[in-house]
């Protein structure tokens, strides 16, 4: 009963005070509303950030190599230590450098002991990657023995006798160091110590992937950073690693 008998004077001050009421609630709301917007834009970013670096499951070590193709993006001593970051970040522990291209060594001796040098610092291992296109190439005698994890041979549009004279001259001459073949041919018969298929196309290829090879990846071929990260998993899991084609790729995608 005392509810409805109120004074009018008492009335008359909670309506007065009703305007000062609303205008707190309503600064209030839009202080909380910044804040969940706020909020909202730093998880994303935060979540992009995961995406882009999320590190995938690697319990055995497995190389996990970036090839460097100088044809879509030249990479020497001024831009070699970007890379270098890339990489790490990125949580490769090995780089497939292409140094000789379509005949033509792209380096001098001196650059090629500093590429070497500068991957090792970084605790990566450095591959010199050699890409032939014709059956007349032959590998140049000065990369050998310069301090590189190996070399690796892209020869897959040789024949098949040109492939296997330089896969003998490469264990011939390569004294210490790891031998290397990536190639398209999917059922090489290819003995080098590091065999790695181009398993571009997973959809087609997954009959490929298995413990005695080294499965790819590649970048500019897939839709979405989740694709990405979920065929890196694939091939590093039922594989002896994985190798990513290539830096430039990577960046332009942004994976």
């Amino acid at each position: 009963m005392s509810k409805r008998k109120e004074s009018r004077g008492r009335t008359r001050r909670r309506e007065a005070e009703k305007p000062r009421q609303t205008g707190l609630i309503i600064l209030a709301v839009v202080i909380i509303a910044i804040i969940a917007v706020i909020a909202a834009v730093f998880l994303h970013g935060s979540s992009s950030t995961s995406t882009s670096s999320t590190i995938f499951v690697n319990p055995s070590n497995k190389p996990v190599i970036l090839y460097v193709n100088q044809g879509n993006a030249l990479v020497d001593r001024s831009n070699f230590s970007a890379l270098l970051a890339f990489a790490k970040s990125q949580h490769f522990n090995t780089i497939f450098f292409q140094v000789y291209r379509s005949g033509q060594l792209l380096f001098s001796t001196s650059d090629l002991g500093y590429f070497v040098e500068a991957a090792r610092l970084d605790n990566l291992s450095l591959f010199y990657s050699l890409y032939f296109t014709s059956n007349s190439q032959q590998i140049p005698n000065s990369i050998y023995n310069l301090g590189e994890k190996g070399i690796s041979l892209d020869m897959s549009t040789l024949s098949g006798s040109a492939q296997s004279s330089l896969l003998a001259t490469l264990k011939l001459d390569l004294r210490n160091g790891t031998t290397a073949v990536t190639t398209t041919n999917l059922t090489t018969t290819l003995k080098p110590d590091l065999l790695v298929l181009e398993t571009y196309d997973f959809s087609a290829d997954q009959q490929y992937i298995h413990s005695g090879i080294v499965a790819s990846v590649e970048p500019l071929a897939l839709s979405t950073a989740q694709e990405y990260q979920q065929d890196l998993q694939y091939a590093i899991s039922n594989s002896a690693g994985v190798m990513v084609f290539d830096y430039y790729g990577l960046l332009k995608t942004g994976y």
